[in-house]
């Protein structure tokens, strides 16, 4: 069988290598009574089958896709590509194994001329909708068509500068309708046709792109560098869609149920109101001041957290999630084990054991791919005429010193000489993946600490700081500025993960090490392989 039904009632957990680990983690939660938007779920084998008929869905999976859509239209009670109350859908990768942001996801789709007077009759929101209908085409170009983001991403930055605004989403009807027109125009000019006006159309190609994005670079990458072999692709998820930019009392988040960095048991997470998910883990956008302060309300902290205990109850593990306010009503739309630093998956592990969560030969199995005596971290040795460049939002711990790298290119020369490089980029990229293997830290001028590619490099080891205010980039000349201060490509820097400092040149450091949770672990392996009698 390879379509699976997801409602809020719960459904039987099939195997996650045929629906994929998100849709798996959603059908969990739904057993747990936990708010997930329905949803229908095409397997694995479809997408080896996708690419064994040369890239074309035939004609009995569109009619899985359409007893898809027939369930979400029963669910919801809207009707897909209908000009009232219409129901539009996210289209959502899922393969057997998290890889954060390496595979393409298309929100808003079935939004187009026919249903958009419905939508906007149905919210009485136009800023709303056509906020959505903008955000459809630049996604659908870039994920269905390859298109580069660059023409839309200038097209909406004339827009904000045009306006006088400082986001897009803070223009009003007049400027946004004007912005989607000239994304129409730009895409028939960058794809060489039309945008698709037809709901099913969109769909269909939407879930082609979703196959497509198993092949791409970045996927490639992530599993060789991960030793992801033998996996039959990926899974679709089509959720109905609950939307973050329904005003201020609306928004897209990110939050970890334990501290990704260090361990640490509290909410780590990142909130932005009248926003969709994409805009939190693209990594394309400044997430609160830069102090890591972000829009999540107390009342949201309170709310995340209880469902963040219930999440490892159910999962006994720490745990990633994504969600969505719409109108102050929570929506949880997938978890995973969260990615984790080696320090703090030491301390999770053991304090997992403590809470009674998990025991001992649990703790060490999920140890098992560390190297106990590797697990080190850096810190700064104080010394004078230590003046820092500026500060940035800490997304993982320790202290990385080493020459700047501009690109995968000048990372990987560096490697090459022996030296792991700092990337400085404009945003944090999952397009990255090649860099971030080859260097010891990543600095970004924008960005958030649970974005897609913050996420990875915490899990490759590296120090992370994202959303330096300061940092001005110069990629045709080759250098950054800091203030007053350039410095060139391969000048050396340095990155604190503790308070997010940034540095000019090499500063000494010193080696930390968790020497008693490493205690802790070697005396439980020790128990393990004892003999008994």
């Amino acid at each position: 069988m390879s379509l699976f039904l997801l409602s809020a009632s719960g459904s039987p957990s099939p195997d996650t290598e045929i629906v994929g680990a998100k849709a798996a983690g959603l059908m969990r939660m739904a057993d747990a009574a936990l708010p997930i938007p329905p949803a229908f779920v095409l397997g694995t084998p479809l997408c080896a089958d996708y690419h064994e008929r040369g890239g074309q869905l035939d004609a009995p999976v569109r009619e899985l896709i359409a007893r898809g859509i027939r369930h979400l239209e029963l669910r919801t009670g809207r009707r897909f590509g209908a000009d009232r109350r219409p129901l539009l859908v996210s289209v959502r990768s899922g393969a057997p194994v998290s890889m954060p942001g390496m595979l393409d996801t298309v929100l808003d789709v079935g939004l187009c001329e026919r249903t958009l007077p419905g939508l906007l009759l149905a919210t009485g929101d136009p800023v709303f909708v056509w906020d959505s209908f903008r955000r459809l085409i630049q996604c659908y170009a870039e994920v269905v068509d390859g298109s580069s983001p660059a023409p839309f991403a200038e097209l909406a930055d004339e827009a904000t500068r045009r306006h006088g605004v400082p986001a897009v989403n803070e223009l009003d009807v007049a400027g946004l309708r004007e912005l989607t027109g000239r994304m129409l125009e730009t895409y028939r000019s960058v794809v060489g046709r039309p945008f698709p006006q037809d709901p099913a159309a969109q769909l269909t190609g939407a879930i082609e792109g979703v196959f497509r994005s198993w092949n791409s670079d970045r996927a490639a990458a992530y599993r060789r560098i991960e030793r992801l072999t033998d996996l039959p692709g990926t899974a679709v998820t089509v959720q109905a869609m609950v939307f973050g930019n329904r005003g201020l009392d609306s928004g897209s988040g990110v939050a970890f149920t334990r501290d990704p960095a260090t361990g640490e048991h509290r909410l780590y997470a990142d909130f932005l109101l009248d926003a969709q998910g994409e805009d939190v883990v693209a990594g394309r956008n400044r997430i609160g001041d830069g102090s890591g302060e972000t829009d999540l309300s107390p009342a949201l902290a309170r709310q995340l957290s209880k469902v963040g205990s219930t999440l490892e109850t159910v999962f006994a593990d720490a745990q990633d999630f994504e969600f969505t306010v719409e109108e102050g009503t929570l929506w949880l739309l997938q978890t995973r084990a969260a990615k984790r630093t080696p320090w703090a998956a030491l301390r999770i592990a053991c304090d997992l054991v403590d809470e009674g969560l998990i025991d001992r030969d649990t703790a060490v199995d999920r140890l098992r791919g560390y190297d106990l005596d590797r697990i080190t971290r850096h810190r700064l040795v104080p010394g004078p005429g230590q003046r820092t460049l500026g500060r940035a939002v800490p997304a993982s711990t320790g202290v990385a010193t080493g020459p700047i790298a501009l690109d995968a290119t000048a990372a990987a020369d560096h490697l090459r000489h022996g030296a792991r490089a700092v990337l400085v980029r404009p945003e944090a990229s999952t397009d990255d993946i090649a860099a971030l293997a080859a260097c010891g830290g990543l600095l970004t001028a924008r960005g958030a600490r649970t974005s897609h590619a913050a996420v990875v490099a915490r899990q490759l080891g590296l120090v992370c700081l994202v959303n330096c205010a300061d940092l001005v980039i110069d990629a045709k000349a080759r250098t950054v500025r800091f203030g007053d201060l350039e410095l060139r490509e391969g000048d050396p820097i340095t990155v604190d993960g503790g308070d997010g400092s940034i540095y000019a040149g090499a500063l000494d450091l010193v080696e930390e090490r968790p020497t008693d949770l490493i205690d802790r672990i070697r005396g439980w392996q020790r128990n393990r392989t004892a003999p008994r009698g």
